[in-house]
């Protein structure tokens, strides 16, 4: 800790030096606090300054604390030693006593632009008392709590904003370091607290926010109410529900409104569980599905929805053209002829709504309540009129209300139609439920406005339609011939049937001719004709069309801008740009105006209809399964306020929705899930960057816990063995082929786990850990290695890799293979590393682990290579990652030992070459890619560099024709032979044969080859060539035994040449060093491994790998330096070679 500061003036100094800053722009809030600019100063309180000396900085800054801030005199007093306190207190009201000249323009400067009140309201329009928590939250941090000047927070809703929200401002908690760590810390290291970075969309949508000041919100009624019903009451209601009566009879009419109105009414309970989910934006559909589900289902499902609202804006016009067209024939007053026509009066049409639109969205609601008006008027003119039997329309069909008329009409009369084709015909019109959720940027709280609106707009418009069901049934007859002639003859009465001869009308011909054109089953216009005034019902049909038309040409460009934002489709970018205070989508106007005037042009919707239908159903059917999803997935961030919800209604709705597609028109579905698929598909393989909270990704939590917590529970099996890796690569970039290798045979087979041990004399900086273990995870992810990175913080390496092979993994998912790269350089450095390097093998083994080593002549260590950050670390910098760190290391340390952090030397350094680069260990994690120093300026890379740097990708290639080589001298229960087996399973290794190696004797080489072979058929693994090695246990060259005395010969104890307690010393403080006795005693175990790595050189020198049996040390008995030697003498000068020892328990088996 720094010692406390006991000058006042310094303290004074920095107090002014603060006023200064502040007051200049105290209007603008930086996006979040920086180092350089902390959030609040602290002051060391001695245990009785504040008593003591009233005249302190610290007793003056008090009291400018608000009143009631309990600044007494006592409070210096109550403060323990070395505990801090918040020094510039400044007063809220701007008038309180200052202790400087400077106070006065600090408090002004907060209460102009920096003063956040914290209000009992959620929205800061609310009159009533204010209660201040705190002042600022950008350079100085003011907060009482309780009565006690301290940092610490009291819950508040600005903390939990995702943004600069509309309904208040973003505030940053005090975090956990601020609060926690020690006074000599920065506390603020980062840019944002707790790593709350936003995320480009959100920065978007806080700009959004902070321009959409004066804008225009709209309650439930005028923005889903109204619009709901007025899209649900289509076209339909005036010119198809008589004939739907007509069809299917009183009862199945009634019934095809139920079955409508159940789909829509649980679409809408699903809508109303998600919109209440949360704080819900701009978007409507596509907002709420991807929110769920994901960007992969929300931005399918997000252009089809805009298009379909774009589409159906062609459709409303056409059925508005095409009444107008009826009516110009009619009056014989056509333009042209009947097609033509209906393109001139859409287009003008089209252009007139446009121009609605474009006006902006306060005119369009008054446009809407304008429609509303008139159809609710048409619908009560249509109702007035079935109670006012007129004689004149009788001839037409009406007789009034009659019990006999409603008895004939309540069952169906299917004409060349279907149940379920009425259906079809139907259900469009019982669409248009999320008109409302369309505009939910638009609406003041749409966490009110959705369940509320939506839910009781079903409700009306489902009452009404049943409604006119049952009134045409009641007072129309089926068919009339519209002559007022055909009165029943006083002397044929008996000829007459029907229950129009009870009204004197003989419609029979109807029956034998079919040439009616009027009655329910033939004119479409009837309900005109039972209205109060015809033309009313006329207005109506063109305030139901004109409407919906107009519906959907604002929330087709409201859905695509939503969905242009979050960038899901990078090419569609432009369409997100909004424009005036409301950010109106000009462009996606524009877009939507072109779509719907090429489908008007076309003035055939007959076969586009079905299509536009399904494409609701789809997001109908999305929205259910959204809601059922996040139940399932059990996550706790699903709460909805809206209770009245069930998952399994919600999955039975999503089922109907799907069902109804393909009643509807099964071609067109089929259609539809093509292209959800296809979009849904692109969108996966594009991996848009968003992180939503989805339920997809709660369920797959919810899915892995539960299914790891069975296998837990599941006793292991040999056929089910899987070699789970502990990897010591350092940082996963510094050793790629180590990396590469091992990804090569546990992809989608077994756990790969990348240790990292980080070692040093500096205390651990768990905050950095975190923060890499984050971004190496990235990286792994970004280069499409199936693997985790696990770093820790240790003393030294040894008890790092004991962290790692105790504490790595879960449950069944635990690593038991260890894997590290062999230590190139273990002659060149300080031989306790020898020592720390053998013991991890050996604690391998303790914990019943296998092991596995990797060498190549070249080297694995990387990092060291300056410019090799363009290599290795392209991928985290094309995808706007964090820098990467990876250190440089002049020094001559061609590689290091695996487990190392970027080939930095572990503790009890001696040579200080390597106590530099430890040193330099701790500021690693806040260097960029590559730390230069003045020594090493840019140079192209040395021939040895170049070598390292292609060794380290040669995996990451097609293998090509060629062999992998097992030399399985001992049985280690066959991981030998099983690594080599999955390896040649994996694409890039396939061309390569198995080529296996065995000891035996000379005398029987055949029948051992037999014997090798009969194993391996049984365990039904391909060889290409098994060679039986007779010649292991003849002596070495003599040159080569030569060369292993040299090599040993610096690490000798030599204690014959000294006296026993002297060696005894030397063996304590060195025990890495080779005895005498040891070396004699082991001479025929050290001249195996220089005889097989002459048969290694003989029989494998072109091998694409080796794979061979590790040699065994006995712990306390080989010392660390012999052991290094034999590994160094077995697998020196050869191609990539794999030592594999494995615990000795089976892993193949040739049982069933």
């Amino acid at each position: 800790m720094s010692a406390p500061s006991s000058a006042p003036s310094g303290q004074a100094e920095s107090t002014s030096a603060e006023n200064e800053f502040l007051a200049p722009d105290a209007g603008q809030k930086p996006a979040g606090p920086t180092p350089s600019q902390s959030r609040f100063q602290v002051d060391i309180v001695a245990e009785a300054a504040g008593a003591a000396d009233d005249k302190s900085p610290s007793s003056d800054a008090s009291a400018t604390a608000p009143e009631g801030a309990g600044s007494d005199s006592g409070a210096g007093g109550e403060e323990a030693k070395g505990r801090f306190r918040v020094v510039n207190f400044a007063d809220p009201s701007g008038s309180g006593s200052a202790a400087s000249p400077d106070a006065a323009p600090v408090a002004e400067g907060l209460q102009n632009g920096d003063t956040v009140m914290s209000e009992t309201s959620l929205h800061s329009s609310t009159g009533g008392q204010h209660h201040y928590h705190y002042d600022t939250h950008t350079n100085t941090y003011y907060l009482r709590t309780f009565g006690h000047n301290t940092i610490d927070a009291v819950p508040n809703i600005d903390f939990y904003r995702q943004t600069a929200a509309p309904l208040g401002e973003k505030l940053v908690r005090p975090t956990l370091s601020e609060l926690h760590d020690e006074l000599d810390k920065e506390p603020f290291e980062d840019g944002f607290a707790n790593g709350d970075e936003l995320t480009p969309a959100e920065e978007a949508a806080a700009k959004e926010a902070a321009e959409s000041k004066g804008v225009v919100k709209f309650g439930w009624i005028k923005g889903v109410l109204v619009r709901c019903m007025l899209n649900i009451w289509g076209v339909m209601l005036f010119i198809r529900m008589s004939w739907i009566v007509g069809q299917a009879g009183i009862a199945l009419s009634c019934l095809i409104v139920c079955m409508a109105t159940v789909v829509t009414t649980i679409t809408g309970l699903s809508t109303s569980a998600i919109a209440t989910n949360g704080f819900v934006r701009g978007g409507g559909a596509y907002y709420l599905i991807s929110r769920s589900l994901g960007p992969e289902f929300g931005g399918s499902i997000g252009l089809i929805f805009a298009f379909a609202n774009a589409v159906a804006v062609a459709m409303y016009v056409v059925g508005f053209a095409e009444t107008v067209v009826e009516l110009l024939k009619d009056a014989d007053l056509l333009m042209t002829d009947e097609i033509n026509d209906i393109r001139i009066i859409g287009t003008i049409t089209v252009i007139l709504l446009l121009g609605i639109s474009v006006a902006g969205m306060e005119w369009e609601a008054k446009a809407q309540i304008f429609l509303l008006v008139v159809l609710i008027t048409a619908i009560f003119n249509y109702f007035i009129g079935t109670f006012i039997p007129v004689k004149s329309k009788e001839p037409y069909g009406f007789f009034g209300y009659d019990g006999e008329i409603m008895w004939e009409n309540m069952g169906p009369d299917f004409r060349g139609e279907t149940f379920f084709s009425v259906f079809s015909i139907f259900f469009p019109a019982a669409t248009g439920i999320l008109a409302g959720a369309n505009i939910s940027g638009d609406l003041a709280d749409p966490q009110l406005a959705i369940p509320r609106g939506t839910l009781l707009a079903i409700l009306i418009t489902g009452i009404v339609y049943l409604g006119v069901a049952v009134s045409t049934g009641a007072c129309i007859v089926r068919d009339a011939t519209g002559n007022a002639s055909d009165t029943i003859s006083g002397l044929f009465p008996q000829n007459c049937t029907g229950v129009s001869c009870k009204f004197n009308y003989d419609f029979s011909s109807c029956n034998t001719l079919k040439n009616c054109t009027h009655g329910l089953q033939n004119n479409f216009q009837v309900m005109s004709l039972v209205s109060g005034f015809g033309p009313i019902i006329t207005a109506g049909i063109f305030s139901a069309t004109l409407s919906s038309a107009l519906a959907s040409l604002v929330s087709a460009p409201k859905v695509f801008q939503a969905l242009c934002k979050d960038n899901i489709y990078p090419g569609l970018g432009m369409f997100a740009k909004g424009y005036g205070k409301n950010n109106e989508p000009l462009r996606g106007y524009i877009l939507t105006f072109g779509i719907a005037l090429a489908f008007i042009l076309i003035a055939q919707l007959n076969t586009i209809a079905p299509i536009i239908s399904n494409f609701f159903l789809a997001s109908y059917a999305l929205i259910n399964f959204s809601v059922f999803h996040a139940s399932l997935a059990n996550s706790p961030g699903w709460r909805p306020s809206f209770k009245y919800y069930n998952m399994w209604v919600s999955l039975a709705g999503a089922v109907l929705c799907c069902g109804v597609m393909f009643v509807i028109n099964w071609a067109a579905a089929l259609l539809t899930n093509v292209i959800v698929l296809g979009l849904y598909i692109y969108v996966s393989y594009k991996k848009p960057d968003v992180n939503w909270g989805s339920s997809t990704q709660a369920l797959t939590y919810h899915q892995a816990l539960t299914h790891t917590l069975h296998l837990s529970g599941v006793e292991d099996h040999i056929k089910n063995f899987r070699p789970q890796c502990l990897v010591m690569t350092g940082y996963p970039n510094a050793r790629p082929a180590l990396v590469d290798l091992v990804h090569s045979f546990t992809k989608n087979v077994g756990l790969m786990i990348c240790g990292h041990v980080r070692t040093g004399y500096r205390r651990p900086n768990f905050k950095d850990l975190a923060t890499e273990q984050s971004r190496y995870q990235r990286w792994l992810l970004k280069t499409e290695t199936k693997a985790f990175y696990t770093p820790v913080f240790a003393e030294d390496m040894r008890q790092g890799t004991q962290y790692l092979l105790q504490a790595a993994g879960l449950g069944r998912l635990k690593p038991n293979t260890l894997v590290l790269g062999f230590k190139n350089d273990w002659r060149d450095g300080d031989m306790m590393n020898v020592e720390t390097y053998i013991s991890m093998i050996h604690d391998a083994f303790d914990f019943q682990f296998g092991a596995v080593i990797l060498r190549l002549k070249e080297g694995l260590d990387v990092s060291h290579i300056q410019g090799q950050d363009e290599l290795l670390s392209s991928q985290e910098k094309s995808s706007g990652m964090k820098d990467v760190i990876v250190s440089i290391d002049t020094s001559k340390d061609s590689d290091a030992d695996s487990s190392k952090p970027s080939s930095k030397a572990t503790s009890l350094q001696n040579s200080p070459a390597i106590q530099k680069d430890d040193e330099d260990d701790g500021k690693a994690t806040t260097q960029p890619l590559l730390k230069k120093d003045n020594k090493s300026p840019t140079v192209p890379l040395n021939v040895s560099d170049q070598r390292l740097l292609e060794a380290g990708q040669q995996f990451k290639k097609k293998q090509g024709k060629g062999t992998v080589d097992v030399w399985w001298l001992f049985d280690d229960g066959g991981l030998t032979l099983l690594i080599p087996y999955l390896l040649t399973n994996k694409k890039r290794w396939k061309d390569c044969k198995i080529r296996v190696f065995i000891g035996g004797k000379i005398n029987r080489i055949d029948h051992d080859r037999r014997v090798m072979a009969t194993l391996l058929s049984k365990f039904r693994i391909d060889f290409s060539d098994i060679t039986v090695l007779g010649d292991i246990n003849t002596k070495p060259k003599k040159e080569h035994v030569a060369a292993f005395e040299e090599m040993i010969e610096p690490y000798r104890l030599k204690e014959d040449d000294m006296e026993q307690e002297a060696a005894e010393r030397l063996k304590n403080s060195e025990p890495w060093r080779i005895t005498d006795n040891e070396l004699e005693l082991y001479r025929a175990k050290s001249n195996r491994q220089i005889r097989l790595n002459e048969l290694l050189k003989e029989h494998s020198s072109t091998a694409n790998l080796i794979v061979m049996s590790l040699p065994l040390a006995r712990k306390g008995a080989v010392s660390s330096a012999l052991y290094m030697a034999w590994l160094e003498a077995l697998s020196k000068d050869l191609p990539p070679i794999l030592l594999v020892r494995g615990n000795h328990q089976s892993v193949l088996t040739f049982y069933s």
